[in-house]
């Protein structure tokens, strides 16, 4: 590279961090979940990526909490134990041996391997459970799926006490039950309990789609939650993005105070959100 090139591209840095003055000011001691799911978690190279933001984030003051799902590992998991699932309208029952496999992979091989992540980039990460210190009490959702819980109940406590610390929390979407069972959360709901409990300045819904879409097929940047609901009923907002936009009005009336759909494929997403003028994906506001 000649010397002229690299000035320029020292000059283009320098400028950047000099532009994200604001939003760092802005952000300093807010508390952010992000749910990590989907391409963040399906290569080294990626997980890595996404460490070393959510370090940067911790570094300049930002207190990351991170909820993970794992639904691809687990069912590799099955496959290969030949522990045979059954479904209902689409979602798979967890008996008490797809239960043990779930927990298995989600507290075990997924939640220990973004810990290592986040240590090999210099960062402090502890992994939790949402059954641990009783952080997540559920009820059962619906008796035809098995252990699959809804959170009824979220204790902060845990979370808050390793924030103080500068120790990112890193969850797996397990929870308690009342009986002591052991129940499968979906990761976007668990996220959006915990944010509300947090009364989180930011959740953010990392997926594989741009962000919430109108009716011609473009990204919405802003949107309020009666938009959301005007979106739905009228069918523009459809498939997946309907659990992942209920997550986020259920999360806004809990308490949080934004939530962010973007896409976890583009390099640095949780950065350009926090701490640039354009954001990322789509910001859904309570107003």
């Amino acid at each position: 590279m000649k010397t002229q090139d690299m000035n320029r591209d020292w000059i283009a840095t320098a400028r950047t961090l000099n532009q994200a003055l604001p939003y760092l000011q802005r952000y300093a001691d807010a508390t952010v979940v992000i749910k990590l799911g989907g391409h963040a978690m399906g290569s080294d190279e990626a997980m890595a990526e996404f460490a070393r933001d959510v370090t940067l984030m911790r570094q300049v003051g930002v207190n990351p909490v991170i909820v993970h799902g794992g639904g691809p590992m687990i069912n590799a998991m099955l496959d290969r134990l030949q522990i045979k699932s059954e479904f209902i309208n689409g979602k798979r029952v967890t008996d008490a041996a797809t239960m043990e496999v779930v927990e298995m992979v989600l507290s075990g091989l997924v939640n220990a391997r973004i810990v290592q992540a986040i240590s090999e980039q210099g960062g402090r990460a502890v992994g939790v459970s949402g059954k641990d210190s009783g952080l997540i009490i559920c009820d059962q959702t619906n008796p035809d799926l098995g252990l699959v819980g809804t959170p009824s109940q979220v204790n902060p406590k845990l979370l808050q006490d390793l924030v103080e610390k500068g120790i990112i929390p890193v969850i797996a979407p397990l929870g308690m039950g009342r009986n002591g069972e052991t129940f499968n959360i979906n990761g976007d709901t668990a996220a959006g309990a915990i944010a509300a409990a947090l009364r989180a300045d930011r959740l953010l819904l990392l997926t594989d789609v741009a962000g919430v879409k109108n009716a011609e097929g473009q990204v919405v940047t802003e949107l309020t939650a009666a938009q959301i609901r005007e979106m739905t009923d009228s069918g523009v907002i459809a498939g997946g993005m309907i659990p992942k936009t209920e997550t986020a009005l259920d999360a806004l009336e809990g308490g949080a105070r934004a939530v962010v759909i973007l896409d976890g494929r583009a390099p640095n997403a949780c950065l350009l959100e926090l701490f640039t003028e354009h954001g990322a994906g789509s910001i859904i506001r309570a107003k």
